[in-house]
């Protein structure tokens, strides 16, 4: 496995003024483990955002302070999720000789058969497991196989993951690491079933535009208005002609 380095100083300021150090571009962090004393600690903030990408939580970290190095593992970082900045660490001094406990990844290798027939999704209910292991023998992640799973509710648990020389799996062997789930989900079917009983509900009760309900016969054209209502003689009607008197015919003049 491969181990990091990192040089470290002694640190005397804590509290909020530790605000001071970050513009300073140092990190703030302890160190501390079984039967070892916690030293507070400044750690050059872009050296150790590098090695804390690749070392993970179980990779080997060599922190030197003071001229002693001291094998440790990062633990509790702590991060500014709005400006992803990075404001506290904490290392945890191991013993080579001895086992420790830490979550480790899981990561779902290969393409299900029931999802390359469209049969169903894959699901990962669980992302990481509890190990123990030598620091040394620490993986930085669990590789699964899921190309087996090739019908729906086909599982894997973590009973079933192999894992690597000299790692026991701690967690709970009946819990499922990957399954494959329908392509709907059973609420989302039933609340598309009511969705669309109810529309039909509707359609049945609304008469189609333009239907005629049985039984009432068609306003005859030109029929009058409601009763007590004058018909209109607006301008959009025509008034009979009135009727020219007859002209009279002159007698010839002598």
């Amino acid at each position: 496995m491969k181990r990091f380095s990192l040089k470290v100083e002694p640190r005397k300021i804590v509290g909020k003024k530790v605000k001071k150090l970050r513009k300073e571009g140092f990190l703030p962090a302890n160190i501390y483990g079984k039967g070892v004393k916690s030293l507070s600690l400044q750690v050059p903030y872009k050296e150790f955002e590098k090695v804390y990408k690749e070392a993970g939580v179980t990779g080997i970290v060599d922190v030197e302070v003071d001229g002693t190095v001291r094998p440790s593992l990062i633990h509790n970082v702590q991060q500014d999720y709005y400006n992803h900045q990075l404001l506290h660490a904490d290392f945890f001094q191991v013993n080579l000789k001895e086992k420790v406990t830490t979550m480790v990844k899981i990561v779902a290798i290969g393409e299900p058969k029931a999802v390359s027939e469209k049969l169903g999704l894959l699901l990962q209910p669980l992302a990481e497991v509890e190990i123990e292991a030598l620091p040394t023998d620490l993986p930085d992640k669990i590789e699964v196989n899921v190309e087996p799973l090739a019908e729906l509710d086909a599982q894997i648990t973590v009973g079933e993951i192999k894992a690597p020389t000299g790692v026991t799996i701690l967690t709970d062997a009946g819990q499922v690491v990957a399954k494959i789930g329908s392509l709907i989900s059973k609420e989302a079917a039933e609340q598309a079933a009511a969705e669309a009983a109810a529309a039909q509900a509707l359609k049945a009760a609304v008469p189609a535009e333009g239907a005629i309900t049985e039984g009432a016969a068609p306003a005859a054209e030109g029929a009058p208005k409601t009763e007590g209502e004058t018909p209109s003689t607006g301008s959009g009607q025509a008034k009979p002609a009135a009727a020219k008197p007859e002209a009279k015919a002159e007698a010839p003049k002598k």
